[in-house]
C-alpha cells in the first residue's frame, strides 16, 4: 500500500497521505515518500496544481512520536534534531523546479508537524470543525517556526496565543484569523479545493508559478532565519522534552517540568 497515493484528473493532481491506521503520522518514511510525490507532480507536464489531503479520520496527527521523538541522545546529536537524515519537512515545498501551486485540504485533526506542512502550502481549504494544535509547545520543542508561519500568513495577535498556549483551535478560528482561505462544509473539503484549483488553473501557468515561487522564497527565508536562531537551543536534548515525549507514548500526564 502506497504511503502517498498519486492521482491526476486533467491538470489537477490529488496527493493522499495514506497511513490511516496511524492517523497519517509523519514518520521519516512518509516525509520521504511525500517528497517524491511532490517532485513527481512538479515534473509532470500534464499537471498544473495539486491538492494534498489525508486518508481516514484526520489529515495528520503530526510527527511519529515513537520514531522521531524517542531517539537516543546519540541519534539526536548525529541528526541535529528529531528528523531523520534527508527527511526534513521544511524542504518539501521549497525545493521545487517548476513552482506549481499546492492546496492543502485538511480535515479532522491537524497536529504538530502537519500544521507546518499545511501552512507552507500555497492555499488552504479546511473542512468545518477541523481542529489544529501546535503540539510542540507542550512537548518542550518550542513553537517559533509555527508562530513565524502563522505570522507570515497574517495571523496577528491570534498567532502568539496559539503558539504559547498550544490549545486546539478550529478551522473557523483559523479562517477568522486569516490563516486559511476557505472553510468547507463537512465532507466537501475536496470538492471546494477542486473548485479553487479550477479558478487557479484558468490563469496563465507561468504567471501563477512566478507568484508561487516568490511567496515560497520569502517563506523559506523567514523559516531558515527562525531555525538559525533556535537551533543552538537544542531543546530536543532537554529533560523536559524527554519527559513530555515519554509521557505521551505512555498515555500519562508528564511529571513537573524542570526547565532544563
Amino acid at each position: 500500500m502506497a504511503l502517498v497515493e498519486y492521482e491526476r484528473d486533467g491538470a489537477i493532481v490529488t496527493l493522499t497521505l495514506n497511513r490511516p491506521e496511524k492517523l497519517n503520522a509523519f514518520s521519516d518514511e512518509l516525509v520521504g515518500v511525500l517528497g517524491e510525490a511532490l517532485h513527481r507532480f512538479d515534473v509532470d507536464d500534464e499537471a498544473e496544481i495539486a491538492i494534498l489531503h489525508g486518508n481516514g479520520r484526520a489529515f495528520s496527527s503530526g510527527a511519529d512520536v515513537h520514531q522521531r521523538q524517542l531517539r537516543s541522545r546519540e541519534e539526536f546529536l548525529k541528526l541535529g534534531g528529531p528528523q531523520g537524515r534527508g527527511t526534513h519537512s521544511a524542504d518539501l515545498l521549497t525545493k521545487a523546479v517548476n513552482w506549481k501551486p499546492v492546496i492543502a485540504a485538511p480535515h479532522g485533526y491537524v497536529l504538530g508537524l502537519s500544521v507546518g506542512i499545511v501552512l507552507e502550502c500555497d492555499l488552504i481549504v479546511a473542512e468545518e470543525g477541523t481542529r489544529f494544535q501546535i503540539t510542540e509547545t507542550s512537548r518542550g520543542l518550542g513553537a517559533g517556526k509555527y508562530w513565524g508561519l502563522m505570522q507570515f500568513r497574517g495571523g496577528g495577535a491570534f498567532t502568539m496565543e496559539a503558539a504559547l498556549t498550544g490549545r486546539f483551535f478550529t478551522a473557523e478560528e483559523a479562517f477568522a484569523a486569516n490563516l486559511i482561505n476557505r472553510v468547507a462544509p463537512r465532507g466537501k473539503h475536496l470538492d471546494v479545493a477542486r473548485e479553487l484549483a479550477e479558478e487557479v488553473i484558468g490563469n496563465p501557468p507561468l504567471s501563477v508559478r512566478s507568484t508561487v515561487r516568490l511567496r515560497r522564497w520569502y517563506m523559506d527565508r523567514m523559516s531558515r532565519e527562525i531555525m538559525h536562531q533556535t537551533a543552538p537551543e537544542r531543546l530536543y536534548l532537554t529533560e523536559d522534552f524527554q519527559e513530555a515525549a515519554r509521557a505521551f507514548t505512555e498515555k500519562r500526564k508528564p511529571a513537573r517540568f524542570k526547565g532544563r
